[in-house]
């Protein structure tokens, strides 16, 4: 995945059948989806792949337990088909985790017992495993640091872990892989019209300044919160159809929830489900549901979100956390579609919907990370009406994920890249200073750096320590420390001079203040 030959390719093509606005999971699915039936398809992101809300989920692939409590069985259906898919399709980076739902209250026990049992019957043959009670000793086993005050039991069942921005990494090379052309650092600012009915866009490289005007039969909308300013280049008196929420996970060391369990707190104050999880031999703490109207790339944490996290997790462990314990802190947009009654946005469905304007955008907006694929296979569906092509038949069900391998955890490069671990142990053979860790508290080798530029298309420092890896998030005074090594590493392999070095670690600088909890 080469951004100069896509440039290339970009230059040569004359109409596209599709060119898809925005890079994260929705879009890249849908490039996948569009490449994988036959589609001349252009992807093109504004940023980097996944930097917005696709590289800032809680790291689930599950039905929704939630909504299973908000009666939405159609949308934990679904999710669940599209879990088991996912897991096939991808089993580097999507892998059964067990959660316990920890029992203080009677009553709890079987109240979350029979839910759990309906929501191992909806999974079907797709289950990850069956739910069961379990007694007060056999939770502690499983969770040896849960608060034990009052503790009766608990109950566990099993649902799917990822990796976000590396599987939306995996998805754009897969798009790649079946002939799609994709970018990153091209803005969209204008769609262009023909008798009334849009028939490509205006971007610019932002990288170079250069402005393509380029044509398509169909122009899709998959840019998230972002979607009403895109279809405002359409229609600017349109109506907003986007009502965001934010979300705010915490991220503490592995010591705060020992062993391989999460944990799911199945009801709190603002009505939404907390997760305690492992994740990359750390402990992800979230989510909260602030309602927000306005949209940013890089969203920022509210103090009270902070203090919710804080508050609900120190419940339910025997050591609670304090702000000083907070490694990092990252807040994610949530893209809901509102029909402008609903008051609460933990109320609203995460159900996708398409819409399509007078002139033609397909604007796809909603859904969730679990369901990206059929997100994307009832967008294209639409999508070939407008341009009037007829697409090969779905694949996507079936289709293997790049990188796609069975999950090995005991190899730090297996366990991020899948089958692409030998590609980068063959590119470390060229200097053996690629060899080499970047630091020694983290298991991130030099090589990876040379990787995320040569294949992966990183550009700046933090699509390599926010996205690429996830140092930003594991860790962020320690990625603030290493960034400008980094610097000098990605200066050298991209061409870039001194002053790009300076340039790209103050911008970091700027960027994971955000990540750092500040003392009260």
């Amino acid at each position: 995945m080469k951004r100069e030959q896509m440039i290339r390719r970009l230059e040569s093509e004359k109409v596209w059948d599709f060119i898809i606005i925005g890079g994260g999971a929705t879009g890249i699915g849908t490039a996948v989806e569009a490449a994988s039936r036959g589609l001349n398809t252009l992807l093109l992101e504004q940023v980097d792949f996944s930097q917005g809300t696709s590289s800032r989920s809680t790291k689930l692939i599950h039905g929704g337990v939630r909504y299973l409590q908000q009666g939405n069985i159609s949308l934990v259906l679904e999710a669940l088909k599209e879990r088991g898919i996912l897991r096939r399709n991808a089993p580097h980076l999507v892998y059964d985790l067990p959660f316990i739902v920890p029992v203080y209250d009677w009553w709890e026990g079987p109240f979350y017992g029979i839910g759990l049992k309906f929501y191992d019957m909806l999974a079907g043959k797709e289950a990850f495993g069956p739910s069961k009670m379990l007694s007060r000793e056999e939770t502690l086993t499983c969770i040896p640091n849960i608060e034990q005050e009052g503790l009766r039991g608990g109950v566990i069942y099993h649902d799917g872990q990822f990796d976000d921005s590396r599987l939306s990494i995996n998805l754009a090379q897969t798009a790649v892989d079946q002939g799609a052309c994709l970018l990153n650092y091209f803005k969209v600012d204008k769609l262009t019209k023909e008798n009334e009915l849009i028939k490509g866009v205006e971007t610019v490289d932002q990288e170079t300044g250069i402005r393509y005007k380029l044509k398509a039969k169909a122009v899709i909308n998959a840019t998230g919160v972002f979607s009403d300013s895109i279809r405002k280049l359409d229609d600017a008196e349109c109506k907003t159809i986007i009502c965001g929420s934010q979300g705010v996970h915490i991220v503490l060391d592995k010591s705060f929830l020992r062993g391989e369990t999460a944990i799911m707190v199945p009801h709190t104050d603002d009505g939404r489900v907390i997760f305690v999880i492992p994740w990359h031999n750390r402990c992800v703490v979230g989510t909260t549901d602030t309602p927000v109207d306005h949209y940013s790339l890089e969203p920022i944490a509210l103090e009270e979100e902070i203090k919710f996290l804080l508050k609900h997790t120190a419940k339910y462990l025997n050591k609670d956390p304090e702000r000083k314990d907070v490694l990092s802190v990252f807040a994610g947009l949530r893209p809901l579609v509102t029909s402008g009654d609903d008051e609460s946005t933990a109320a609203i469905s995460r159900e996708h919907s398409i819409l399509i304007s007078r002139s033609g955008l397909v604007t796809i907006a909603g859904g969730k990370w679990t369901t990206y694929r059929k997100m994307a296979e009832d967008t294209v569906d639409q999508a070939a009406i407008v341009a009037q092509v007829s697409p090969k038949k779905s694949k996507t069900k079936s289709l293997a994920i790049h990188g796609a391998q069975a999950r090995d955890t005991k190899h730090h490069l297996k366990q991020n890249y899948g089958a692409d671990a030998e590609k980068i142990e063959l590119l470390m053979q060229e200097n053996d200073a690629f060899k080499k860790k970047i630091h020694a508290d983290f298991p991130y080798l030099v090589g990876e750096i040379i990787w995320a530029v040569r294949e992966e298309m990183a550009l700046r420092i933090d699509d390599f320590l926010a996205r690429r890896t996830r140092w930003l998030l594991l860790d962020a005074r320690s990625s603030i420390e290493i960034a400008p090594k980094v610097a000098e590493i990605m200066a050298t392999e991209l061409k870039k001079d001194k002053h790009w070095i300076d340039k790209e670690i103050n911008h970091f600088n700027q960027l994971a203040k955000n990540y750092v909890l500040k003392p009260n």
